[in-house]
């Protein structure tokens, strides 16, 4: 019997299996344009997909926030038949898991629409420093027949990118709320934090509301203040990003970590750091948001009855590490950092330092005590004068974030 090549028989091969793929497969059932399968990405996002939002809501169950349509994803189609099982599977992504949305359709020829809660990988969402884009594919089974896909495409941003407000339609929904997610009570490093403000010296001990009254807690508030000054965190009024949305409002805001490893901070930065080690505390504080700017406040009490107030980007006016490198031989401020600092001090404790009776440590100490009195005064007549405005919910331009109420709601992004 006579060998027959293999390259003879390939195309025979090829279309028998072409052949047999498409009899398995077989007709239709469903017509694709009258199921009309659609998928979308949430309008009001402009295409951008912010892992700061996802992060923050992930344990949300029943939203009690301003922002409508909160949803990100929306599916619509039409029922074929009566009692059509959908299913719709969202392909694994480098952001997301295979997730698989199944529901039953009782009626032909009505429309349905469902918002899909897509399976996230929160871990690399929290790890995006950079932006940069992503591909979705949604693909569409009626009674176990695939009838469409969809894909869309999205680009991503930075987890420290904050949205602020985003216009949609004419009307301008509200997400500054989302700044309760950048407070992290749980961040890891606050616990050397606390051990650091304890070695400091300016506070016996950290117990929040349970001992010494409204005085005890300004204690606490001021062993944090004198740590940040210490470590010589400043002022920097870094905020832009890159998000190409003409409709969005956006902020950079660093994390915890990233203040203390750059010693930099804007006003929501140091907002975001108080509160953080605040919360840890036990304390609760309020972040207010007035036009261009954010200032913190806190309760003196544990019944939220006395709010005390605090500028913290006044950290900045003093750089205590700075002085510290310039001191001489003998432990003595330079005349020009002198200067400096002694507007900041009492006439007595300026003699008692020219005199050579006061250290370099308890010059921190009484200029620290001076920068605090001021920071807690400094926008008390603000906020007197927009009380008002911060207590009406519907105020975008005037917000008062009261961090503990806004933990219903919003996570902090771990």
């Amino acid at each position: 019997m006579k060998n027959v090549s293999p390259f003879l028989l390939f195309p025979f091969t090829l279309i028998l299996l072409l052949f047999t793929s498409c009899a398995s497969k077989g007709p239709k059932t469903y017509d694709p344009r009258q199921v009309a399968f659609q998928a979308e990405y949430n309008p009001l996002y402009d295409g951008q997909l912010y892992p700061s939002l996802i992060l923050g809501l992930n344990q949300s169950v029943n939203s009690e926030l301003r922002t409508p349509n909160s949803e990100l994803f929306n599916i619509e189609l039409t029922s074929p038949t009566d009692n059509a099982v959908l299913r719709v599977v969202i392909d694994s992504s480098a952001l997301n898991y295979v997730t698989i949305i199944q529901e039953i359709l009782p009626r032909r020829g009505e429309t349905y629409r469902f918002q899909p809660s897509v399976k996230w990988k929160y871990d690399i969402l929290r790890a995006l420093r950079t932006p940069g884009a992503v591909d979705l594919t949604f693909t569409c089974y009626i009674n176990d027949e695939e009838v469409d896909i969809k894909n869309l495409h999205l680009a991503y941003r930075s987890v420290s990118e904050c949205p602020l407000s985003l216009v949609s339609q004419g009307r301008t929904c509200d997400f500054r709320w989302l700044f309760a997610a950048y407070v992290n009570e749980d961040h890891p490093q606050i616990e050397q934090i606390l051990t650091d403000i304890m070695q400091q010296g300016t506070v016996t001990r950290l117990t929040g509301y349970q001992t010494g009254g409204a005085q005890a807690v300004r204690n606490q508030v001021f062993a944090v203040w004198y740590y940040a000054l210490d470590h010589g965190i400043t002022y920097s009024s870094i905020t832009c990003t890159s998000n190409p949305s003409p409709r969005a409002n956006v902020q950079h805001i660093r994390f915890l970590d990233e203040v203390l490893a750059s010693r930099q901070a804007n006003c929501v930065d140091a907002c975001v750091f108080f509160a953080s080690i605040l919360r840890k505390l036990g304390l609760k504080p309020v972040i207010f948001v007035e036009p261009c700017h954010a200032y913190l406040g806190y309760y003196t009490d544990r019944n939220r009855k006395q709010l005390a107030l605090l500028e913290t980007t006044i950290t900045s006016w003093v750089n205590f590490p700075d002085l510290e490198r310039s001191l001489d031989a003998d432990g003595r401020l330079p005349d020009a950092q002198w200067q400096k600092v002694k507007k900041y001090l009492g006439e007595k404790e300026i003699e008692q330092y020219e005199q050579g009776s006061l250290s370099f440590e308890q010059i921190k100490l009484a200029v620290a005590r001076s920068l605090f009195d001021k920071a807690s005064e400094y926008d008390r007549e603000t906020y007197e004068a927009n009380r008002e405005h911060f207590a009406d919910t519907a105020s975008i331009t005037y917000q008062q974030l009261d961090i503990e109420i806004l933990r219903r709601q919003v996570q902090p992004i771990k």
